[in-house]
């Protein structure tokens, strides 16, 4: 038995474990219930905070990075140790609770203290830890489908459907609670749902469910195979280029075109909504253009839509950019995990942290850019430069067909 289930059998029973197979079902329908809950507060949150921050709290956009670059620099942390953990034979039952005791830390926190030294000390701490419950999410599904028989691009497909509905719910519902009742009582709503997804947790989530341990995946997770860091740099600019529009867009229709302060959170459902539709076209896709080639078109089709985006002036124009969004980023999700985890081996749990991590290390770079670029020009100014960095994703993607063993 190995360290990792041994530290799981002290968390969850006080005993080391050695069980590695379900005592119960756990049907699809429930799993991706308790993912969509978990979602929605993680959704109402990440997209809140750059709105909070500048407009809630008066600080100045740079701040924005320090918030951004510690959350992201722990999440990164826990989600490449929970993936180690979980290819180790660890069930994914405590982690995600681990998780989300830290979101439940954070909310509350904030919600009786909703200071700017609150959200880098609390808020720091208990989103960067809530960040893991997707990743852990996403490699306990995997177990769920192989269960159910169901294919590995169907299932990602159903799962990140799921986690796009609820990011059409939740900013909407976070900015239009923001206009009604105030920055602050955002947070109070996030603390009500938290408890939902903790019931939810608790009563759904099998305590003894795991991934299969793969023998040496321990001590061989350093030795990733080259094509998985070439996924991964594609990944990582296509996401650098989104983070950096889903930064600026908030405050550029808020303040730059002069929008409703509810504009934001109808965009953000006008793009989940059409998102949800693009990613359930992703296994036909798939099965018949492969994986490279619809990521190149996915690149290039984000570059002109983030450009397009810049030039947003009204109303309609938004909600059609908006749309265009939701088309490219519904494509790249659903096909973008997929193809990380096409290099995964023995090591699934990992290759989708990494998947996962590689985004939010976009998020860490995107923050501190969000806030030094509108600190010199403004954020459209933000906007035209993700559209260039979408850009160079295509070219590399494109670059990386001629060498040979890509896949």
């Amino acid at each position: 038995m190995s360290r990792y289930e041994t530290i799981h059998g002290i968390i969850s029973t006080g005993i080391p474990m050695t069980k590695t197979v379900s005592s119960r079902p756990l049907s699809l329908s429930s799993f991706l219930l308790v993912l969509f809950t978990g979602t929605m507060c993680s959704s109402m949150i990440v997209s809140f905070m750059t709105f909070y921050i500048v407009e809630g709290l008066g600080r100045a956009p740079w701040t924005i990075s320090l918030y951004a670059g510690a959350v992201t620099v722990l999440g990164i942390t826990c989600n490449r140790t929970f993936g180690r953990w979980l290819d180790a034979g660890v069930a994914p039952f405590s982690l995600i609770g681990v998780a989300l005791a830290g979101y439940l830390l954070a909310t509350t926190a904030l919600s009786i203290s909703p200071s700017f030294w609150t959200v880098l000390t609390f808020g720091v701490i208990g989103f960067g830890l809530s960040g893991s419950a997707v990743s852990t999410m996403f490699s306990l599904g995997t177990v769920v489908a192989e269960r159910r028989e169901i294919a590995r691009g169907r299932s990602n497909a159903f799962m990140r459907a799921t986690t796009s509905t609820a990011w059409m719910i939740g900013p909407a519902v976070a900015f239009l609670f923001s206009e009604r009742f105030g920055e602050a009582a955002v947070f109070k709503l996030a603390l009500g749902l938290a408890l939902c997804w903790a019931l939810m947790w608790w009563t759904i989530i099998p305590r003894d469910m795991t991934l299969s341990p793969k023998a040496g995946s321990v001590k061989t997770s350093a030795q990733q195979p080259s094509g998985l860091w070439l996924a991964a740099a594609f990944v990582f600019c296509l996401s650098s280029a989104h983070s950096l529009t889903f930064s600026a867009l908030p405050l550029f229709y808020v303040r730059e075109v002069g929008l409703p302060g509810y504009a934001p959170g109808t965009a953000f459902s006008m793009k989940t909504f059409v998102e949800i539709f693009a990613i359930f076209t992703t296994p036909l896709i798939i099965s018949r253009f492969g994986l490279k080639g619809p990521l190149v078109v996915v690149a290039l089709l984000a570059a002109v839509t983030i450009l397009l985006l810049s030039y947003v002036q009204t109303y309609p124009q938004m909600l059609a950019g908006a749309a265009l969004e939701g088309l490219y980023y519904g494509l790249y999700a659903s096909i973008g995990i997929s193809f990380m985890q096409s290099f995964a081996g023995d090591r699934p749990a990992q290759a989708t942290a990494l998947y996962w991590n590689v985004l939010s290390v976009s998020g860490i770079l995107a923050g501190p850019a969000t806030g030094f670029i509108a600190q010199a020009y403004d954020f459209q100014a933000v906007i035209r430069v993700a559209s260039a960095v979408a850009a160079f994703a295509a070219l590399l993607l494109f670059a990386s067909m001629f060498r040979k063993h890509w896949l």
